[in-house]
């Protein structure tokens, strides 16, 4: 048996152990209702007899201050007695309710569906009917076994939320991990790479070939340099985010199809916003990569800059099919793609980037059967 296996009975073991103990709660609290429940009927039946035997023997003045004994000690019942000529007494309830018929027949008619009452009867006649209903300790009692469940069901999503966002963070730490050693990783042929690039310069090989493999050197220090920053909080700095936007803008243009058609427009010549060069760079470059996925090789992607005073808007736009209304918020989760190759990450990656890192906001603009908008705000740097 595995370290999951393990775990997961572990789980079941526990998951059946706490419905245990809660249906044992259960169990036990009603027991105990229905318990106090008929200590309270032979109470009221105890009045009842008394309330009979008082009428019967008022001449014996012992027997009378015992039957006052038994009336002055119940004080936390509610009673009704109805006499044989239709005439209303009440015991523990509030005066106003005894002047209220409507009332009292309401109250009547309630005491009777909890509790069945209870005929005072003296020699074979008839004298009252006594309704009563459940006294306030037993009312508590009865709403106890929800307010425990309410506790438990409380006390179990904290728990829920606590191992989620502990599973999450571990998650993360991983994650992170794993983008420091690939880092790390690179970082060992690169250097090797520029080394046999120093080399091919110093035999006088066409510098169009060096310069080329210089690029692609930069591009690699720049995946590097991305990859180390996961996990941990990188450093902003002011920069142009016209000037930032437009370099990301002209590279991937460069780089891709030529069946691609690429437009940049901007509202301003300059913009100072805090930045991280390479993960901007990184965000943008994802959000086009997506774009011309969603158009399949073949469309328009336009990159437009807007601002409105206090923030500055950056606007990802392809000519795709679209995304779902229903996944404007999923499809920034880890492991959401609609490809059928790929882990999901990429615009996981864009979220935290901008929304952790840049303190920035992104979201799904708009999107339909004509293309897809994407928006970055960030805070304009003042």
């Amino acid at each position: 048996m595995n370290f999951t296996t393990k775990k997961k009975s572990s789980n079941i073991v526990l998951l059946i152990a706490s419905f245990g103990i809660v249906s044992l709660i259960l169990w036990n609290t009603n027991s105990f209702f229905k318990k106090f429940k008929e200590e309270e009927r032979l109470k009221m039946e105890i009045w009842a007899t008394a309330q009979s035997e008082f009428q019967q023997s008022s001449e014996d003045s012992d027997l009378g201050n015992l039957h006052l004994k038994v009336f002055q000690n119940n004080r936390s019942t509610p009673m009704i007695l109805v006499n044989k000529d239709g005439s209303i007494k009440t015991n523990n309830m509030p005066p106003d309710i005894a002047l209220d018929s409507i009332e009292l027949n309401k109250l009547i008619k309630k005491f009777g569906n909890e509790n069945t009452p209870i005929s005072i009867d003296q020699q074979g006649e008839h004298l009252a009917r006594l309704y009563y209903g459940n006294s306030e300790v037993l009312n508590k009692l009865r709403y106890y076994p929800i307010a425990l469940l309410l506790i438990i069901l409380l006390f179990g999503t904290v728990i829920f939320f606590f191992f989620k966002t502990n599973k999450a963070s571990e998650q993360n730490k991983l994650w992170a991990g794993m983008a420091k050693e690939t880092a790390h990783q690179i970082g060992t042929p690169l250097s090797s790479l520029l080394g046999w690039n120093e080399l091919l310069k110093a035999e006088n090989i066409n510098t169009e070939i060096t310069h080329e493999i210089e690029k692609d050197i930069d591009r690699l220090q720049t995946i590097t340099e991305r990859f180390s920053k996961i996990g941990s909080l990188p450093k902003l700095d002011t920069h142009d985010i016209v000037k930032e936007t437009k370099e990301a803008y002209d590279y991937l243009k460069l780089r891709s199809s030529k069946l691609i058609n690429f437009s940049f427009n901007s509202q301003i010549e300059h913009m100072p916003v805090l930045l991280n060069h390479a993960l901007y760079h990184w965000t943008i470059e994802n959000l086009v990569k997506n774009g011309i996925d969603a158009m399949k090789g073949k469309g328009v992607i336009t990159i437009e800059i807007l601002e409105d005073g206090k923030n500055v808007h950056i606007q990802v736009s392809d000519t795709g099919s679209g995304i779902a209304k229903s996944n404007f918020q999923t499809i920034f989760n880890p492991g959401f793609t609609s490809k059928k190759r790929g882990w999901g990450l990429g615009l996981s990656l864009v979220k935290r980037i901008i929304e952790e890192y840049h303190n920035g906001k992104i979201k799904v603009l708009s999107s339909g059967k004509g293309g897809t908008v994407m928006q970055i705000s960030l805070r304009i740097a003042v």
